[in-house]
């Protein structure tokens, strides 16, 4: 059971946020903090496996705790979860070593997608004494395997024949959006986000944000 600290200065969405983690097969939410200070005790006291991290904390920076963290060599995983969009953050945290950047407001799908890439990666190391090139992209979230290889061994919930409809559209080359691929194929958006998802994590696609003029950005997948 992977054990997960909710780092985050409003109550209630820390609250959904520790629903979104208890609800994930394999992973258990050890607690909620509110402030910087609070997160550092935390850390000390319940040693969690990765930390959900707000940026903007009532007394202090989530990428400054993070930075902190990396300096003491503290055995976490930290995803960023945080309404600041600003380029500097998104690469503070990036050197910073975060596990990924999710921006508010998002859905489980977002999230959850992110927690089980944590999950793979921890397995993949637990599991490997010496790592060959390929063990290693896999870890770093990229691989040269072809779109379909693994079929038979998509995450809970992931179907081999809609997997095989997503690749097929990425392997034109075009780049894509849920809601493009979702309209092409005639399902769920939500659906369909969760295959593309999949295969970015993979390291098969690409992401890039796409932003518009208000609201979030747009999610765009491409074949890598």
């Amino acid at each position: 059971m992977i054990s997960v600290l909710i780092v985050e200065d409003d109550f209630r969405v820390a609250g959904i946020h520790s629903r979104f983690v208890n609800q994930t097969d394999g992973f258990h939410a050890v607690g909620t903090v509110h402030n910087g200070k609070s997160a550092r005790e935390a850390v000390q006291e319940w040693r969690p496996d990765l930390i959900l991290l707000d940026v903007h904390l009532p007394d202090a920076n989530g990428l400054e705790l993070l930075r902190e963290w990396r300096a003491q060599r503290v055995p976490v995983g930290v995803i960023v979860i945080t309404a600041a969009t600003e380029a500097h953050s998104v690469r503070d945290a990036l050197e910073g070593g975060a596990v990924h950047y999710i921006i508010k407001p998002f859905e489980y799908e977002d999230l959850v997608a992110q927690l089980q890439r944590f999950r793979d990666q921890t397995e993949a190391l637990s599991h490997t004494a010496a790592a060959g090139q390929e063990d290693i992209n896999k870890i770093f979230g990229y691989s040269s395997a072809p779109l379909t290889e693994a079929m038979d061994i998509l995450p809970k919930g992931l179907s081999p024949e809609t997997a095989a409809l997503v690749a097929e559209l990425l392997e034109t080359g075009k780049e894509t959006s849920a809601s493009d691929c979702a309209d092409a194929l005639g399902i769920s958006r939500v659906s369909v986000r969760r295959y593309l998802e999949y295969f970015a994590d993979t390291g098969r696609a690409t992401v890039r944000l796409e932003y518009g003029r208000a609201g979030r950005p747009e999610r765009k997948y491409r074949r890598r």
